[in-house]
């Protein structure tokens, strides 16, 4: 090795030290300051109504009340001041910012969502997107539903559920330099490496260029977060299955119902609320859907996303207009199913 090799090396294990430390101290940090908030904000509250806790039984049990309603405030109010500052201020801004030129400094009115409906590559990613909200989440839910239900009758069932699991802790961009040897395509007449054009040569084929191939290719880019999702499902879905009352299941099958009847009248309605939970979550992360897009084709052969889209015309074409009225159009998709999710967990949270 040269001494030049030698000193490059040398001087990127310092730097990867120097960030994990920095990171390690980072967390320290992190703890010492909830642990401090927490304890200085009690014992100031303790200390506030402690003053006035003098007189009266009445008055005390007041204060004692009073300080039980602030409390919870304390904990929650970290949170709220970091929703309002990375969330709710970013929504409002990104509003604002849809009415107004590229620069953000002139206004423009409803201008951009004009352009919006007139531009062909918007158009295309709303049809791109539909395809995803109807084939992920679907065969998501269906994979992860069908794993929970045979896994659970195998005595190596937590083990396969473990491994399903697994993507689940991959970045999506990381899942999508797995998958890209998975798609990887090589000159006619080289050694194909990548593994689904390995199978195809093995079978006398040609190979193919299947990121570059219309409808196909985003098909493709689909498994890999069906892939990944499949896990997230599975879990969910397994622990509500093992909520199913077993006298239930015991008297369909005295009843002399078989396995599919017993899977599609006794189990799946017990779960529907649940399916519908996974199903829509999963509808969420596909209409914000942008790292597989970016790390695999970046919008080319036909393969544009709205979340990457956004991304190009906010920090590529630097049209921070255009780019927020793309960003508005993904919130108010998400917006409704969100809405939903809440609802139906609040109107279940108070019929238990």
């Amino acid at each position: 090795m040269s001494r030049p090799e030698y000193y490059a090396i040398e001087n990127l294990g310092g730097a990867m030290l120097e960030q994990f430390a920095g990171a390690i101290v980072a967390v320290i940090l992190a703890i010492v300051g909830c642990l401090g908030y927490f304890w200085g904000t009690n014992w100031l509250l303790e200390t506030m109504l402690a003053g006035r806790r003098a007189n009266a039984d009445a008055e005390t049990a007041r204060r004692d009340r009073l300080g039980e309603q602030i409390r919870p405030w304390l904990f929650l109010l970290p949170a709220l001041l970091f929703l309002s500052t990375y969330l709710v201020y970013p929504a409002i801004e990104t509003l604002r910012l849809s009415f107004f030129d590229r620069s953000g400094s002139g206004f423009v009115g409803l201008a951009n969502y004009t352009w919006l409906l007139a531009d062909g590559d918007f158009r295309a990613s709303i049809i791109n997107n539909l395809l995803w909200l109807i084939i992920v989440p679907t065969l998501s839910t269906a994979f992860g539903l069908i794993i929970a239900v045979l896994a659970d009758r195998v005595w190596w069932g937590d083990l396969a559920k473990s491994l399903i699991f697994m993507p689940m802790a991959i970045s999506f961009v990381g899942a999508s330099v797995i998958w890209r040897f998975v798609y990887d395509y090589r000159g006619a007449g080289e050694q194909q490496i990548g593994l689904l054009n390995a199978i195809v040569t093995a079978f006398g084929l040609p190979p193919q260029t299947w990121i570059s191939i219309p409808v196909w290719n985003s098909i493709l880019l689909m498994v890999i977060l069906v892939w990944i999702q499949t896990g997230f499902a599975m879990v969910i879905l397994s622990a509500a299955l093992r909520g199913i009352p077993q006298e239930t299941l015991e008297a369909a099958r005295i009843d002399g119902a078989n396995g599919w009847q017993m899977f599609y009248l006794i189990m799946v309605p017990q779960i529907k609320g649940t399916i519908a939970v996974v199903w829509t979550t999963i509808t969420i992360v596909v209409l914000k859907v942008f790292d597989i897009i970016f790390a695999m084709t970046n919008g080319q052969w036909d393969t544009e996303v709205l979340a990457n889209l956004m991304f190009k015309w906010m920090f590529v074409n630097v049209d921070y207009g255009r780019g927020s009225a793309i960003a508005v159009i993904i919130m108010l998709a998400v917006l409704p199913i969100m809405v939903w999710n809440v609802r139906r967990a609040k109107t279940e949270g108070e019929m238990q």
